[in-house]
């Protein structure tokens, strides 16, 4: 396994497990604090449609690219057809999994064809309120011409969504 194999971010929120748990797992909840509104609710083996706010934006996107010294590519917002995510296991208030296409707005991803990562959320109870762990692994079978950009966004863009999911379950 690579140094580019695998992201995980750890997060501690001041929120009873059971708030972060329907934050994670319920799909409307998830859309409000990721940015996508999804098609119907998780259940396991299901695939899931999105369309992603207003907030992203390319030429933040763009920026980002060269902040973190990688060559800028140019952004596809997917088809209303296209899959976000498929539910890969749902344990309650414990642990919720997920496969997609990482970094799926890059223009050159092939979402049909392309090997997905699997995106983990796992949740424990610790005395400040729920520690979060986001794990991303499978970058190794990314097509080596898009492996380090899909990486080192989707890096940054945990580490935001890190940020986003414990404003969203600390203020509700």
């Amino acid at each position: 396994m690579s140094s580019l194999d695998k992201i995980e971010k750890r997060v501690t929120l001041r929120a009873p497990l059971s708030r972060v748990w329907r934050a994670i797992s319920n799909a409307e909840e998830f859309g409000r604090w990721f940015g996508i509104e999804l098609d119907g609710a998780f259940a396991v083996g299901k695939s899931l449609r999105g369309k992603f706010d207003a907030n992203l934006k390319e030429e933040a996107i763009l920026e980002y690219q060269k902040k973190v010294g990688l060559p800028p590519s140019k952004v596809k917002m997917p088809d209303e057809d296209m899959v976000f995510c498929t539910v890969e296991r749902i344990e309650p208030e414990h642990y919720f999994s997920f496969r997609w296409v990482p970094y799926g707005i890059d223009a050159e991803a092939d979402p049909k064809n392309e090997p997905t990562t699997l995106v983990e959320f796992r949740l424990e109870k610790v005395a400040e309120g729920t520690s979060l762990t986001i794990v991303e692994s499978g970058f190794d079978r990314v097509p080596a011409h898009r492996r380090e950009r899909a990486f080192r966004m989707n890096e940054g863009g945990w580490a935001g969504q890190a940020e986003n999911v414990k404003k969203y379950v600390e203020s509700t």
